[in-house]
């Protein structure tokens, strides 16, 4: 079909349908249309929610912008072919093209606002959509669209068997993108929804997560080259040269990958543990496909490889039990009343609010020292984030205040010296 037809078929008619008794039919027909598919999304709506355990994700805007044309596309098709044996439908044609563009913005934008976090990049690529799908409705509509295809088409060359044009390029990236979004939409649709409802620990919610996204990815990567017409076998050429990149210079990569996912799998470590991997100690606050952020408690955060935390000793602060021991010395004078010295020690541990009544506070007998008895406060705590370090400054001001108090020494260092006495 030429351009004149095109232009013929969509434009031309319209000069001089204007104003007649056709022209006014199809208006009606269509304004009939779009209150039927409102009221009926509407009842349909009011209905939905009023059922036990939906729950409505859709918003006002979305269900006006998205369901509503979706629902008045079949309504134009059927109405299209009612009234095309009877009288002209340019109206109908021109709905049907117009719909489909809007419909296919809006699917766009609903799945791109699910998937991604609103930034400007965001706004910019739901604002290139636009451009494209109305560029391309408009192309159709005048009658140049098949005149653009075939000049992007002639300028390409062959590899092979294969014809590479920049329509093939083109149309490759969009199939790629449009499947990779809708990939990414069905990954967090399943994370949500289904894998958000089972009554599964944490670390294995994430890991059928990362698991379901990278396969619904490679599967969108497969479908989306099929599509534009290139053969998926050249990706064995591919895939023989990412074998030799991954034992070559990607092994380190492809280690920290597989030890991310015995980390959520085996669940030896799970987001929210306090662990001690050498240097850092803090609470696991994510666990990603190559590292793991630990946040100590001065909130800085140190990224831990995950090959680091599957090869090295991982000390878990919290893995079956999170009651930590706190172990706390304390020196006193030889000249002291060690049961109350003992009685004074565990009240001040019953008086903090973050040492258990169960198991008790205790007070050990260490050993005589060469200055003074040697105790030890022993405490349990079930919230080691909140560090231990402000528990035991907590206790020894207490334990100093007491101390004055009653008149139990502190000893320091005592040396006796003798002087022996010169000989006659």
């Amino acid at each position: 079909m030429n351009k004149s037809e095109h232009f013929d078929n969509l434009i031309a008619p319209l000069s001089v349908y204007l104003g007649n008794q056709e022209m006014l039919i199809e208006l009606a027909a269509l304004a009939g249309i779009a209150f039927a598919a409102w009221f009926g999304l509407r009842r349909l709506r009011l209905r939905l929610a009023t059922v036990s355990g939906w729950h409505d994700s859709l918003t006002g805007s979305d269900w006006n912008r998205l369901i509503l044309p979706a629902g008045m596309l079949p309504l134009v098709l059927i109405g299209r072919a009612i009234f095309s044996p009877w009288q002209s439908v340019h109206l109908f044609n021109l709905a049907v093209p117009l719909l489909l563009s809007f419909l296919a913005i809006q699917s766009c934008f609903f799945i791109l606002r699910r998937v991604l976090k609103p930034t400007r990049t965001l706004h910019a690529v739901e604002r290139l959509v636009s451009w494209l799908v109305w560029g391309v409705f408009a192309l159709h509509l005048t009658g140049y669209l098949d005149d653009v295809v075939k000049a992007l088409d002639s300028i390409g060359f062959d590899v092979g068997k294969q014809h590479l044009s920049l329509y093939t390029v083109f149309t490759g990236l969009l199939s790629l993108a449009a499947t990779l979004v809708l990939a990414l939409w069905l990954a967090h649709t399943i994370e949500h929804r289904l894998i958000g409802s089972m009554p599964l620990t944490g670390n294995i919610k994430l890991a059928l997560t990362k698991l379901a996204r990278s396969v619904l990815v490679v599967l969108a990567v497969l479908i989306a080259l099929p599509l534009v017409g290139i053969d998926i076998t050249v990706l064995s050429v591919f895939g023989g040269a990412l074998g030799v990149g991954l034992g070559l210079g990607l092994q380190k990569i492809a280690a920290n990958y597989v030890s991310g996912f015995t980390l959520l799998l085996d669940q030896s470590v799970r987001i929210g543990d306090m662990v001690e991997v050498g240097p850092h100690y803090g609470e696991v606050r994510e666990i990603a496909t190559r590292y793991t952020v630990i946040r100590s408690l001065n909130g800085s955060e140190s990224i831990v490889p995950n090959e680091t935390m599957i090869t090295t000793p991982v000390v878990n602060h919290s893995l079956t039990d999170k009651e930590n021991q706190i172990l706390l010395p304390i020196q006193v004078a030889y000249s002291s009343d060690l049961d109350r010295v003992r009685g004074l020690l565990l009240e001040i541990a019953a008086g903090n609010q973050r040492v258990l009544d169960t198991p008790p506070p205790r007070v050990r007998l260490k050993n005589f020292g060469e200055n003074g008895v040697d105790l030890e406060l022993v405490v349990w705590i079930t919230d080691p984030e909140e560090g231990e370090f402000n528990l035991r400054s907590d206790l020894n001001w207490k334990i100093w205040e007491v101390f004055k108090l009653e008149g139990i020494e502190i000893p320091f260092p005592q040396r006796v010296i003798h002087q022996a006495s010169p000989q006659a």
